[in-house]
């Protein structure tokens, strides 16, 4: 089953009112057993401009829909397959089982690919990330939280690099919803992640000051604080928290905080979270 939003024609070229052009390119946002963010993935990217399918893992198998007909590939959040082998590791059998070459392929053109939570995980177990020397290969794993539980709870988010997908963001400020969201590596592969600037996000404090390890600023327990990272050539990244569940200002947790206090000093009040730059980053990568 291919799910696609229509041409929205009402926000095609830009107007007053804010609302994105579109752009040709579209992105292919996978879908199968237990993934659920689908719906708010394909929104955020319409909403930055850029129209998607949503996608069966079948419908790619079967032959169907072809990857090659997108430029963006989108692994979002869920509980694929319930993890009951491992949180992602079944989707990504499948994936290399039934796909592999294509998505090689897609990785080798100009695209980009987005793993959000499960999708990070799915991404990792794949080796697509970090993909040193652009070579898959599992070098981290997301590993059950330090606390033992499912963390559901909002997290502050700062780039740790500059890149295509960190471009004009100071902090993301969304929540994090997983129990297996411990990054954790070899001292090597650390030292490689932070001496190429592959580290995209780590989480920090309120006040963007670091997280050091502190619950619970750091849901996780994650090493150096780490919450998404970069394949090598930058192409790639996968992050735990889920920016596409806070896309509008009142999604934010203490919204009325923050109302209150925008009132009180005269400022305007925001429809949009700051989570979508990221976004509208990578739209306008391919707009420019």
């Amino acid at each position: 089953m291919v799910s696609s939003l229509a041409d929205p024609g009402s926000m095609s070229g830009g107007d007053s009112s804010g609302k994105k052009e579109i752009i040709p390119e579209k992105a292919l946002i996978m879908s199968g057993y237990g993934i659920n963010s689908e719906m708010e993935t394909q929104e955020a990217l319409l909403r930055a401009g850029m129209r998607s399918d949503i996608v069966h893992i079948n419908d790619l198998i079967a032959g169907a829909t072809r990857l090659s007909e997108y430029r963006l590939l989108v692994f979002p959040g869920g509980f694929s397959y319930g993890d009951d082998t491992g949180a992602g590791n079944a989707f990504a059998n499948r994936v290399r089982n039934n796909l592999w070459e294509n998505v090689c392929e897609f990785l080798d053109g100009d695209n980009l690919v987005l793993g959000i939570c499960n999708g990070f995980q799915i991404l990792a177990n794949l080796g697509i990330v970090p993909a040193f020397g652009r070579t898959p290969a599992r070098e981290i794993a997301l590993m059950p939280n330090r606390k033992g539980v499912l963390e559901c709870r909002f997290v502050t988010l700062k780039p740790a690099a500059e890149n295509l997908w960190t471009r004009g963001i100071s902090h993301l400020y969304c929540p994090v919803s997983h129990g297996e969201g411990n990054f954790s590596c070899t001292d090597e592969t650390l030292q490689k992640l932070k001496s190429k600037k592959m580290v995209a996000f780590t989480y920090c404090r309120d006040d963007l000051g670091a997280a050091n390890g502190e619950f619970p600023y750091n849901p996780n327990g994650s090493l150096a604080d780490i919450a998404g990272i970069t394949s090598e050539d930058g192409k790639v990244l996968g992050m735990m928290p889920h920016p596409e569940r806070a896309m509008e200002f009142v999604n934010l947790y203490d919204w009325p905080l923050r109302k209150e206090q925008l009132v009180r000093a005269g400022k305007p009040l925001p429809k949009e979270s700051v989570n979508m730059q990221l976004f509208s980053n990578i739209v306008d990568y391919f707009r420019f």
